[in-house]
């Protein structure tokens, strides 16, 4: 459990190919290790669909732990988070060199911080492939 990412949550639907899970937010997520990188800790509730597993051994209702690994988390911020602030930085350095408009630079780094988001937004379902939960 070293390198994992947990979360208490409730099982509220299964089905033989989709099991979902409702997180259940508690004061522990302020005392968790990983608050900073999951963000679960700002939501009031969170439901999530993964794949049911064909032994598993609870049943809608249960308590479970949802899981994922720590390398997982620190994906997600990099993607939500370090790679648009290097874009955004790297694009208001050069062009302000180019532009003599800092309104100009400005648009143009803000659309080009857009475009990444963009991109992320239409490869959601590869990135959603790539992000596994899993119950324990």
């Amino acid at each position: 459990m070293k390198n994992e990412i947990w979360h208490q949550a409730k099982v509220i639907e299964m089905t033989p190919e989709l099991t979902t899970v409702e997180i259940l937010v508690s004061s522990a997520c302020s005392e968790c290790h990983a608050k900073g990188l999951c963000g679960m800790s700002e939501t009031q509730e969170k439901v999530i669909s993964l794949p049911t597993d064909p032994y598993a051994d609870y049943n809608v209702g249960d308590q479970v732990q949802l899981c994922t690994k720590m390398s997982m988390g620190m994906k997600a911020v990099w993607i939500s988070y370090v790679i648009p602030l290097a874009i955004l930085m790297i694009l208001i350095l050069s062009l302000s060199a180019v532009f003599e408009s800092e309104t100009l630079t400005g648009l143009v780094s803000v659309g080009g911080v857009a475009l990444y988001y963009l991109v992320i937004w239409l490869l959601r379902r590869r990135l959603n492939n790539e992000f596994v939960f899993y119950i324990k």
